[in-house]
């Protein structure tokens, strides 16, 4: 059985194509099964492989999904961009925490930390830089594991909350494109006096940049190059 498969994000970067012609031994296989073979064959690629969606005949397909020849097949990375598909906004339950590939309003995450006793309020907001030492940056795409990314954010506002009792904490990020001097991650936080609220802050941001599962692509004039994970200059773990 011959398949054709269509790659999009990142993991069609790392195969350097947008289709993978495929063959399988069998007359059928499922989703899951083909996803493991993909793996094996492209191991390079596996780690994206295995987070990947598969749609089949442009619908989602359970794991025990029974493809076969003639099938419409496609491997989707759980990542978004805003490049003209369906927008994108995952929050968490309680509302606080959010990933958008639409535009940040600072005032809408700042009113989701006001509360009547917390006299300090702070909000963090990073835009994208122009110039980093000699390199230009034309703009930078963002791209997410969409539901770990939440859930890592909400663990940040949990521990904010464990190290600052009473501390309230929200945090947008956005992904796909973000033009220089546009917004891409926005942070509030309010606490009693202002001392906790800025140790809070930036106790977020630190956290957000090593742990929470979103990837940063820097496009230059000549060039370009991903950004995953970063450690910055203050661990926040070691100092608290």
């Amino acid at each position: 059985m011959l398949l054709r498969i269509q790659l999009f994000a990142g993991l069609a970067e790392r195969l350097q194509t947008s289709f993978l012609t495929y063959s399988v031994q069998t007359s059928e296989i499922t989703a899951d099964a083909l996803k493991l073979e993909l793996s094996k064959s492209y191991p390079e690629a596996a780690s994206q492989i295995s987070v990947s969606f598969v749609a089949v005949n442009q619908e989602y397909a359970p794991g025990d999904y029974l493809i076969t020849e003639g099938s419409e097949i496609a491997l989707i990375p759980p990542v978004s961009g805003g490049d003209g598909q369906a927008p994108v906004h995952a929050e968490s339950q309680d509302g606080r925490y959010c990933i958008t590939d639409q535009p940040l309003s600072v005032d809408e995450v700042t009113r989701k930390v006001l509360h009547p006793d917390h006299g300090a309020v702070l909000s963090f907001v990073g835009t994208t830089r122009e110039m980093t030492g000699e390199q230009r940056t034309v703009h930078l795409e963002y791209e997410a594991y969409i539901p770990m990314a939440l859930s890592q954010l909400e663990s940040i506002g949990k521990d904010i909350a464990s190290r600052w009792p009473g501390t309230l904490c929200a945090i947008s990020h956005r992904i796909g494109k973000v033009d220089i001097m546009e917004t891409s991650v926005i942070i509030a936080v309010s606490t009693g006096h202002r001392d906790n609220c800025y140790e809070a802050s930036r106790y977020a941001i630190e956290k957000l940049k090593q742990s929470v599962p979103i990837w940063k692509k820097e496009i230059w004039e000549d060039g370009s190059e991903w950004k995953g994970h970063q450690k910055g200059p203050w661990d926040p773990t070691a100092s608290l």
